[in-house]
């Protein structure tokens, strides 16, 4: 291990993950992953699983690479110019960097939920029909009226909108507008449910509403969560993989990670020794 500049380097022969990177039945595989911005290397050789119906958290100190490879994921890397990603990210049999993926479905596949909730300048209503809409997923309106309605019934919202589908989706508390994105996410059917710190702008009882959503959309739906709170991933994931500058460090089932770490690394994020 070196240190340089206070910050904790991890030495060319210690990259090497430790934990489970493997599980049965992934829903997405990545391998040998790398992100570069330029010539800075963000994203270092990381290989692991994402598993079907289960909630995998991503810790880890700022800047380490969690947000960055978790974009990865729906492609939303492809956005930046200076971007480059390479090795293989597969679903459903088929790499999604081939040169003949076109992202608008795939990001359907594979819904996003941000930091800051993010409601279109729409109606509740609107906010929902958007994604169907574009997508043709409604035959009618009365499809289209039922894919709004049990979006908003999974994201735990219905009853508390159902009598102002007409209004502002921007009039709604932080927490409602965070479960209303999530309900966006929903509508078009996805596989993967990938949240960047959904929680960080709410308070505690808010939080607890998303978490407690977290643990019910499981059951449809393969989630990855970036969170900066070790106690958040111990509430609500069944693995947790820890990044450290760009490297994917250890992975496993959560309470092994935050119990008994294998790596070093790990062990002195959880004990507070750095991060």
């Amino acid at each position: 291990m070196e240190i340089e500049d206070g910050r904790v380097l991890v030495s060319r022969e210690n990259r090497k993950t430790v934990g489970d990177i493997i599980v049965d039945n992934p829903r997405m595989t990545c391998r040998n992953v790398d992100v570069y911005y330029d010539d800075k290397h963000a994203i270092k050789d990381v290989s692991i699983d994402i598993g079907n119906n289960e909630v995998l958290s991503m810790i880890g100190p700022s800047g380490c690479g969690k947000s960055t490879f978790i974009r990865c994921l729906n492609r939303m890397n492809d956005t930046i110019d200076n971007c480059r990603v390479t090795g293989d990210i597969v679903m459903d049999n088929v790499n999604i960097y081939d040169k003949n993926i076109d992202v608008v479905p795939l990001r359907a596949q594979v819904g996003m939920v941000f930091q800051k909730p993010n409601p279109f300048p729409k109606s509740i209503y609107d906010n929902i029909a958007y994604g169907p809409k574009i997508h043709g997923l409604a035959a009618n309106n009365a499809e289209l009226d039922a894919i709004v309605e049990t979006s908003l019934i999974k994201a735990g919202l219905w009853d508390e909108v159902k009598d102002r589908l007409g209004q502002p989706g921007t009039g709604l508390s932080g927490g409602q507008q965070q479960r209303l994105c999530i309900a966006r996410t929903i509508a078009v059917s996805p596989e993967v449910i990938l949240m960047d710190e959904p929680c960080s702008a709410l308070d505690p009882i808010a939080t607890a509403v998303i978490e407690d959503l977290i643990t019910e959309l499981k059951t449809q739906y393969s989630i990855v969560i970036v969170t900066h709170s070790m106690q958040q991933a111990a509430r609500v994931s069944q693995r947790t993989a820890y990044f450290h500058l760009g490297d994917l460090i250890e992975v496993g089932p959560t309470e092994r990670i935050f119990t008994k770490p294998r790596h070093q690394l790990t062990q002195d994020y959880i004990t507070g020794r750095f991060g």
